[in-house]
């Protein structure tokens, strides 16, 4: 039985990654926002917006609680659902949890080539973003590092980069 969970800030590529990693491995993908959108039938902006983000957190865990369930998984979290409740330490007794880490100026880049909306960072100018990523991600630095492991990314803009982290993750977990 194999179950990994990716964890990371917004745009650290952990769905990227996990699509990749769940395909080379036979195993399913699952993405924590959005299984939690399929289940609610809401965006998490939307949910964001009728709950808050204390709402939204208790759902999360819910949602995350059922999901590191399954077996035979690749799970990508939301860039805070370590850092709510006892999240991270869930995880941690359940699955293989790697930290996808990367540099704040990556993370901008990533968030820029991305198309979802992020309703922390949304409305944030491109400076305005870069402060906001460096500030919290020195809060949340914290819960990541609690992860059984760490991979440091760079920039995740080509099939050939994405394959290589798939590539030493594997051999990371050994799977």
């Amino acid at each position: 039985m194999v179950r990994v969970i990716l964890i990371g800030y917004m745009g650290a590529g952990k769905t990227t990654v996990g699509k990749a990693l769940a395909a080379a491995l036979g195993l399913v993908f699952y993405d924590l926002d959005w299984y939690i959108t399929m289940r609610y039938r809401k965006s998490v902006s939307e949910i964001f917006a009728e709950r808050g983000e204390e709402g939204f957190r208790d759902l999360e865990r819910r949602m995350l609680h059922e999901v590191a369930e399954f077996e035979n998984v690749v799970i990508s979290c939301g860039g805070g659902t370590p850092c709510f409740y006892d999240n991270m330490e869930y995880m941690n007794t359940l699955a293989d949890t790697i930290y996808l880490k990367a540099e704040p100026d990556v993370l901008a880049m990533h968030l820029k080539m991305g198309k979802g909306k992020r309703p922390l960072i949304e409305g944030k100018t491109p400076e305005e973003l870069e402060e906001y990523i460096q500030k919290s991600l020195l809060e949340r630095e914290q819960y990541y590092t609690k992860a059984k492991y760490t991979i440091d990314i760079s920039l995740l803009d080509t099939f050939t980069k994405i394959d290589e982290c798939v590539r030493i993750i594997r051999e990371m977990v050994k799977i």
